[in-house]
């Protein structure tokens, strides 16, 4: 069976109330693909079917308690993939039982295995049965005094990609004013006061992202100060929202119409952000709709 090199394959566990919900969200934010509460003799048979896949190659998966009779088979689940050769993690998730109580009162959830009985006996009972895991596990956190954020940030030092700069998705999105501004923008810049290609017969009906328009637009001095000034700006900010933990970020750069100077900045600055190990997506909105009349994108 082939395996891929670049698997990732996390199993996710430990104590309920300890965080898995917070660990599924942090993992699908680092591109894992999730599955919550699988009972684990389907464990060896969803391992196949990521070795054959070509796109499942960070996998996440919370097993826990609530399988209820089904939790007896994961120590059999982790010995077959002993068996297949799989290279798997396991993250052991708990907190203090003070603080599990406290959790789960405030949540005003049941325990798995507090049937009958008080939230602290489910909490005991849990750590008993879940004791030969734990000592199996790649990795144990507690978080019982773990902010949110600073969660979240151990997760990604440990599950993040080798850059973190990686992490965060960037869209760079031209537009045009006249057609409104982009709703989902973190960071609107306006050039229009760059000189516009517009207004010379032979570059109108062209947009940025021919070179004769980016020659235009780029050959002013004024776009040179403005580009050396906006390019630090964005080299100072973009690290400090990778350290906030923030995921996606989009950058919108606007004209009068949307065709001609935004497209040549957005174009330069994607070119920037790649040639310092961002992850770019660059989309003109409004590119050709004066032309076509019509909504067209295009996206690259």
């Amino acid at each position: 069976m082939d395996m891929n090199n670049d698997m990732r394959f996390v199993i996710i566990t430990g104590m309920s109330g300890a965080g898995k919900t917070q660990v599924i969200r942090a993992l699908e934010d680092l591109g894992f693909f999730c599955i919550d509460n699988l009972p684990p003799n389907f464990i060896p048979k969803f391992a196949e079917l990521c070795i054959k896949s070509q796109t499942l190659n960070r996998v996440g998966l919370v097993v826990d308690i609530r399988g209820g009779d089904f939790f007896d088979f994961m120590l059999d689940a982790l010995g077959d993939l002993d068996h297949m050769a799989l290279p798997y993690e396991i993250l052991f998730l708990e907190a203090s039982n003070d603080v599990l109580v406290k959790r789960y009162k405030e949540t005003r959830r049941r325990h798995p295995l507090a049937h009958q009985g008080s939230i602290l006996e489910g909490i005991q009972e849990e750590r008993k049965r879940l004791e030969e895991l734990r000592g199996k596990a790649d990795k144990i956190i507690d978080t019982s005094h773990l902010a949110p954020k600073d969660f979240k940030n151990q997760l990604k030092r440990i599950y993040g990609q080798e850059n973190p700069l990686q992490s965060l998705g960037i869209t760079v999105v031209s537009f045009g004013y006249k057609y409104g501004i982009p709703l989902d923008a973190d960071m609107v810049f306006d050039v229009r006061f760059l000189p516009n290609p517009f207004y010379l017969e032979s570059l109108k009906d062209l947009t940025g992202n021919d070179q004769s328009v980016r020659d235009y637009v780029l050959k002013w001095p004024e776009t040179h100060e403005f580009l050396q000034k906006f390019f630090a700006l964005i080299n100072f900010l973009l690290p400090y929202y990778v350290q906030e933990g923030k995921m996606h970020f989009t950058i919108a750069i606007g004209c009068t119409g949307g065709n001609h100077r935004s497209v040549t900045v957005a174009h330069v600055l994607n070119d920037f952000l790649k040639k310092h190990g961002y992850n770019v997506r660059l989309e003109h909105r409004d590119i050709y709709r004066r032309l076509a009349g019509g909504n067209n994108h295009e996206k690259r």
